[in-house]
């Protein structure tokens, strides 16, 4: 065999070597996509499951549902049936919406002296946020977020939105209660609209407590929800003046 027919068998063998790699690389990344995006039926509550209320008793009453939660939302502890949990009842009250974890519920005699689980020399506070606000319903108890701040500047009347606090820890989410919204366009029309919004609780020291509930009343309040690597360095925030620039 010659040279030149040597290098075209080269040439052939490289490029279905690179043909192969290229075809699994694509295979990874769908299924890398797919796990990502993959749901887990798990049971969540419904209606509000009272301290001290056994499981079984909350089943029958409705107040279970099995739904589907992405993989990366999952809480330590979830449940996908009320059987690993049976003979247990609520240590603190479990809201609409929240994740059935094995840390809620316990014996009775647990029940009895369980409170919000309150870090030390925190203060528990709750908001009243939106869906979008509070991330689509992601945000969980035990969730870390950020928490924005919408509002006028007082001195230049300008519109901004600011991060007020880096990490904030959720305690509980709440229960939804729908709010009447009403938008006028153009030519007078006006349309009014059922938002639900759901109540957040935090733990928060005293500075930051005030913080929060003074923007409440100030404002809108926004979320963000953060992994244990994300990293959020103070800035002036945005307004009109700069929202398109890099």
């Amino acid at each position: 065999m010659d040279r030149r027919k040597v290098l075209l068998v080269v040439a052939a063998v490289v490029a279905a070597l690179g043909t192969v790699l290229v075809f699994l690389y694509v295979r990874g990344a769908d299924d890398r996509a797919e796990q990502r995006f993959e749901t887990v039926e798990v049971l969540r509550a419904v209606a509000p499951i009272e301290p001290g209320e056994a499981i079984e008793a909350a089943a029958q009453a409705g107040k279970l549902k099995l739904q589907p939660v992405p993989q990366e939302a999952l809480l330590t502890g979830y449940q996908t049936s009320i059987e690993g949990l049976a003979g247990t009842v609520a240590l603190t009250r479990v809201y609409p919406g929240e994740q059935i974890i094995s840390s809620r519920f316990g014996g009775a005699s647990a029940a009895a002296s369980s409170t919000l689980p309150i870090p030390e020399g925190m203060l528990a506070i709750s908001v009243n946020l939106s869906d979008t606000a509070r991330v689509a319903g992601f945000v969980q108890p035990g969730s870390q977020v950020a928490v924005f701040h919408s509002g006028v500047d007082p001195q230049s009347q300008q519109p901004y939105t600011r991060q007020l606090l880096e990490r904030v820890q959720v305690l509980g989410v709440g229960s939804t209660t729908p709010v009447s919204t009403t938008t006028t366009t153009q030519d007078g029309a006006q349309t009014t609209e059922q938002l639900p919004r759901t109540l957040i609780t935090l733990a928060l020291d005293k500075r930051d407590a005030q913080k929060v509930m003074f923007a409440s009343s100030a404002g809108e309040l926004g979320f963000a929800l953060l992994t244990e690597s994300s990293k959020l360095p103070a800035d002036r925030g945005v307004t009109a003046a700069d929202l398109f620039r890099s």
